[in-house]
């Protein structure tokens, strides 16, 4: 199964997720961002609390063999990227718009419009909004299983280990 399948498979959805995209959408307009035509993911990561623990997908690019992975991700304000790493991803994060506060390397760090942060494989990473923020990442490809993220509760990635 392709990556973007998998991903979209394992999206939110239902009313909570048609009323989280109506406002991304929203911002979206008012920062006058064009989207890719792919369809959005809604991440909760299993845990049921959106406002605090999610984000917003749009891939525009996951090309496996050509080795590179382009994606919009946005967060509401005080909403959290859980922390996590990857094995084989290296990703370097572009803030397009708003503020974030990058958690990397030890240490929290206020990221702004403009601002770039490579993380390279293996480091442990997250990010909450400062109000609504969006960001560009480029990366190696994206693979959902290459997700290790230090809540272990967490459902997703290759930490996982589904129930026998």
């Amino acid at each position: 199964m392709k990556e973007l399948e998998k991903g979209q498979a394992m999206a939110l959805t239902g009313p909570m997720a048609e009323e989280k995209l109506r406002l991304f959408r929203e911002q979206m307009a008012v920062w006058q961002v064009a989207l890719p035509p792919a369809k959005l993911m809604i991440w909760d990561f299993g845990l049921g609390n959106l406002d605090e623990v999610g984000l917003i997908e749009s891939w525009i690019a996951n090309e496996m063999e050509a080795g590179y992975c382009g994606k919009y991700l946005f967060v509401f304000d005080g909403q959290t990227c859980p922390l996590h790493q990857h094995k084989r991803k290296h990703e370097t994060f572009f803030v397009v718009q708003g503020r974030i506060r990058m958690t990397f390397d030890g240490g929290d760090h206020e990221m702004r419009a403009g601002d770039i942060l490579p993380v390279p494989v293996n480091k442990l990473h997250s990010f909450t909004g400062i109000g609504p923020a969006l960001l560009l990442e480029l990366s190696t490809p994206c693979e959902i299983d290459d997700n290790y993220f230090d809540n272990v509760s967490i459902p997703i990635g290759g930490n996982h280990r589904p129930p026998r």
